[in-house]
């Protein structure tokens, strides 16, 4: 999920190396590279420390555990596990604020992606009126990942877009040149970011002892190798409880009548 470039991926690997050497619990490295369906990769047995995005884990789409969730080195941030949506566009676009893209060209990433969709969806729905049911004139789905929102606004084939505010992050420390050509019109509120989940039916043990190495990872020496790659400040504790408001925005879209952003 916050695999951005080759480099980044090897600096989560040796992260999750290094906690699970803490941890005392063996784990082995699986790289699963977009667009393979994460729903397949959620629903395995042998979870032991995934990135799952919150909106699935609200809509129990797999049986999982909530483990620890990142803490972005980001001034949004706070020094708190949230992150947001931005809504980018081309740098080029004539677009000065968000309603100046009403009419135009919109898309989302996937149905059950809180940052691809759920959270635009909700942002989106305070524009909406009697006679403005619709606010673009076309909007594309299944672009799968934030990758494939960056690629579409880059390329023309829409005017804006939702990206995850800290893989958008992540990719602008790590290869500037290839966020160079959007910039962000507006941005979402705050809310729990993804978390790194283990299967449902993990030893309680073993949850508790991966938990404790995620909490401790900042004060390890190792950590700061992982710092400023990761864009990384440290691991908070959430639960799935926490993600119970994503269920709140679906429901009150739907009840609009609004159940896809439009």
């Amino acid at each position: 999920m916050y695999a951005v470039t080759p480099a980044v991926e090897a600096g989560w690997r040796s992260l999750l190396e290094h906690v699970s050497e803490d941890a005392g619990v063996p784990l082995s490295y699986l790289s699963y590279p977009a667009p393979q369906p994460l729903e397949l990769l959620w629903r395995r047995a042998d979870l032991g420390a995934v990135f799952m995005c919150g909106y699935p884990v609200a809509l129990e789409l797999a049986p999982v555990v909530p483990i620890a969730a990142p803490i972005p080195l980001a001034e949004w941030a706070r020094g708190r596990a949230v992150y947001r949506t931005n809504l980018i566009v081309r740098r080029d676009s004539p677009y000065e604020k968000l309603e100046d893209t009403f009419g135009a060209r919109a898309g989302y990433t996937v149905a059950h992606s809180q940052s691809g969709f759920n959270a635009f969806r909700h942002h989106l729905l305070r524009y909406r009126r009697p006679d403005r049911q619709a606010l673009y004139a076309s909007m594309t789905g299944n672009l799968i990942a934030a990758r494939g929102v960056l690629d579409a606004v880059t390329n023309g084939h829409i005017d804006i877009g939702p990206l995850d505010a800290y893989w958008h992050l992540l990719l602008e420390h790590a290869a500037p040149e290839v966020t160079r050509g959007v910039r962000v019109l507006a941005s979402t509120e705050l809310t729990p970011i993804p978390t790194f989940v283990a299967s449902a039916g993990a030893d309680a043990s073993i949850v508790a002892a991966l938990r404790a190495a995620f909490a401790a990872a900042a004060t390890r020496p190792w950590f700061a190798s992982c710092r400023e790659l990761l864009q990384l400040a440290g691991f908070a504790h959430v639960s799935a409880a926490d993600y119970a408001l994503y269920l709140d925005w679906d429901r009150e879209a739907k009840a609009a009548g609004y159940p896809l952003p439009a």
